[in-house]
């Protein structure tokens, strides 16, 4: 295990269906695209797709990994542009029904391939189940995923609500994504941060937005990301920006109390 600290993003929405599987995707290919080496991790424990969306053939999951049958390294795929994928288990319910200790042992397993990586996006499932709140407290930079539907706002909000009372998360970072304009994607989080000034202590930062391109769907048709699949297009573009963006994200100083994805580097990162 090497000691270099590695950026961990976690990419979230509360409900499905915004579009969070393709962000997170596309945003580990354009940071892999800038030289980082990235790890992705599907942690929609019970219905994975990230391998779906790629047509990566995987014959070990993590539900392996949970069962002390296999490592984390062992089960790690290699996808488009040099990123490695941790793929999750689909259709397994006990996956999805994971306890805290499950989800503590998953968390520190991530140590072991630490000196493969330097980044590390993890793909949450939808809601705000402990399956989504254990990943998402233990990432240094928390993405949030919104489109203009009005369920989308709402059950964002309801996450954030979660995460800021019961966990004392305070800094998110928005996402508008499948917008028809940049002007539709300001408003969206001018809608959402009129909500939260009112009634959570919490700051939110818009840091990209994805615009609505068919060649999104056409990619997922073809099992590609549309960054490989269509790299010239509205999407792929903003991706790129969106990559350069969280390439200057700073690192964490050091840990923040509770369970975090290489915790011995950040303690070791506050020490100097």
């Amino acid at each position: 295990m090497s000691s270099h600290p590695v950026q961990v993003i976690a990419v979230t929405g509360g409900k499905g269906g915004v579009g969070k599987s393709n962000v997170s995707l596309n945003m580990a290919l354009a940071m892999a695209d800038l030289g980082r080496r990235v790890t992705l991790f599907d942690a929609d424990l019970g219905l994975a797709n990230i391998d779906v969306l790629l047509g990566l053939k995987s014959t070990c999951t993590l539900e392996q990994v949970i069962n002390g049958e296999r490592s984390i390294r062992d089960i790690l795929v290699p996808g488009p542009r040099g990123i490695n994928v941790v793929p999750a288990a689909s259709g397994t319910q006990s996956m999805a029904e994971l306890g805290a200790r499950e989800h503590a042992g998953l968390i520190q397993a991530f140590a072991e391939i630490s000196d493969q990586m330097d980044v590390l996006i993890v793909d949450t499932a939808a809601g705000i189940s402990h399956n989504v709140t254990s990943f998402v407290k233990a990432a240094q930079e928390v993405v949030l995923v919104v489109c203009d539907e009005p369920t989308s706002i709402t059950d964002a909000y309801a996450l954030l609500k979660l995460l800021n009372r019961d966990h004392q998360l305070d800094r998110f970072k928005l996402v508008s994504n499948m917008t028809k304009n940049k002007q539709q994607g300001d408003l969206l989080y001018r809608k959402l941060v009129g909500v939260t000034d009112r009634f959570l202590d919490v700051t939110i930062e818009h840091v990209g937005n994805i615009p609505f391109d068919e060649n999104i769907r056409k990619a997922v048709q073809r099992q590609k990301a549309v960054f490989d699949a269509y790299p010239s297009c509205k999407a792929s573009i903003a991706y790129r920006e969106l990559a350069r963006n969280a390439n200057n994200w700073p690192l964490a100083g050091g840990p923040r109390g509770h369970l975090e994805f290489f915790v011995e580097q950040l303690v070791a990162q506050g020490m100097r």
